[in-house]
C-alpha cells in the first residue's frame, strides 16, 4: 500500500477484538486510501498470535506443547518459537523474575482457563511442588522449529504474547508502507515516526486504581514501544484478601510488594511486556538498576501513589 504526499492526510483508525480485549491502529493517510486489506492483515496477524499462544484455546500451539509428554519434541510455528526464545532470554537476564512456567500457579489461583476461582487444594499442590527453572526445563531447537520439556512444565505467555502481537501489528504496518503509526493491544503500544505535525504519539499512562479508569499522565512515543504491568486491573478476592494475577516465581504465590504498576519503554513491545512483568516481581529497588543496565525506560508507581520515572 503506497500513500501519496499530494493528497491531504486524514486520521484513520482500525480496531477489532483479540485476546479477550481489542487491538487498535491509528495512522494518517489520504482520505481515499483503501484500508480493507490493511484491516484484514492486522486482524489475521493478531488472530495468528492468539491461536498459537493462548492458554484459553485448547487447540493452541502453546497448549499442544503443554500437553506433550516430557521429553517429546513438539514442532511449533516460528512466531511461537520467537516468543519462547525471548522469554527464556529475559528470564535469564532478570534472574528468573520473568518466568513462563507459572501456568500451574496461575490456574490454581483462578486466573487461567476454568472455573475462574481459586482452589485451595490446587494452590497447595502448585505452591509445594518442586519445580525446576523454566530456563532449565524448556529446550528449544530453532533450526528445526521445535521445543521440548525436560521436566513437567505448564507454560503461560500472558506476560509476553500481547507485546509480540503488537510487534506483529507493527510488521504489518511497515509492510503496507505506512510511514507513521500507533498500534496497540490494550495497554501494550508501539509507535513509528510522529504525527503529521511532527509531535510524538501520545499514550495515556493509566492511574493504577482498581475502581476507575483515568490517566495520571501522558507518555510520548516515537519509534518506541511501551507496556504496563500492574496489580490493579486483574485481581481476585481470596479469603478476604486481594491477590494479583501476577505470580512471584520465587515465592510460588501471587505477587506481594509495594508496586502498583510498572511501565517499560523498549524498542520492541515483546521485550517491554516481559520486562514490565519481571520488574513488577522484582520491586522498584531491584528493578531500577537492572532497567538502567539494559537501557530501558521505566515508570514505577508504588501503592502509596509515589512515582519513580526514568525515561
Amino acid at each position: 500500500m503506497k500513500t501519496s504526499t499530494d493528497s491531504p492526510l486524514v486520521r484513520h483508525a482500525l480496531n477489532g477484538p483479540t485476546m479477550g480485549t481489542r487491538y487498535a491502529a491509528i495512522f494518517h493517510a489520504p482520505e481515499h486510501l483503501a484500508t480493507a486489506a490493511l484491516a484484514q492483515a492486522l486482524s489475521d496477524a493478531v488472530d495468528r498470535v492468539d491461536q498459537q499462544m493462548s492458554s484459553w484455546k485448547p487447540d493452541s500451539d502453546l497448549n499442544r506443547l503443554n500437553a506433550a509428554p516430557v521429553g517429546a519434541w513438539v514442532t511449533l510455528p516460528p512466531e511461537l518459537m520467537t516468543v519462547l526464545a525471548e522469554g527464556l532470554r529475559i528470564g535469564r537476564a532478570s534472574g528468573g523474575a520473568f518466568d513462563m512456567g507459572v501456568g500451574g500457579l496461575v490456574a490454581a489461583w483462578g486466573f487461567g482457563p476454568g472455573a475462574g476461582k481459586a482452589e485451595p487444594g490446587r494452590i497447595a499442590a502448585a505452591s509445594a511442588a518442586t519445580r525446576p527453572s523454566t530456563m532449565q526445563a524448556l529446550q528449544l531447537d530453532p533450526a528445526s522449529s521445535r521445543a521440548r520439556k525436560t521436566e513437567a512444565l505448564c507454560l503461560d505467555l500472558s506476560g509476553i504474547a500481547k507485546g509480540f502481537g503488537v510487534d506483529e501489528m507493527a510488521r504489518v504496518m511497515d509492510g503496507f508502507g505506512i510511514p507513521a503509526w500507533l498500534v496497540g493491544i490494550d495497554g501494550e503500544m508501539r509507535a513509528r515516526g510522529t504525527k503529521p505535525d511532527g509531535t510524538p504519539w501520545a499514550v495515556a499512562h493509566e492511574r493504577p486504581d482498581r475502581h476507575s479508569r483515568e490517566a495520571m499522565g501522558v507518555i510520548e512515543l516515537s519509534d518506541m514501544a511501551v507496556a504496563t504491568s500492574g496489580s490493579y486491573r486483574h485481581w481476585a478476592e481470596v479469603e478476604g484478601r486481594i491477590v494479583s494475577h501476577t505470580m512471584d516465581p520465587a515465592r510460588r504465590a501471587p505477587l506481594e510488594n509495594d508496586l502498583a504498576s510498572v511501565s517499560v519503554l523498549a524498542p520492541s513491545c515483546m521485550a517491554a511486556d516481559a520486562w514490565a512483568t519481571a520488574f513488577m516481581v522484582l520491586g522498584a529497588a531491584a528493578a531500577a538498576p537492572l532497567a538502567e543496565r539494559h537501557g530501558l525506560g521505566t515508570i514505577f508507581v508504588r501503592s502509596d501513589g509515589s512515582v519513580q520515572a526514568r525515561i
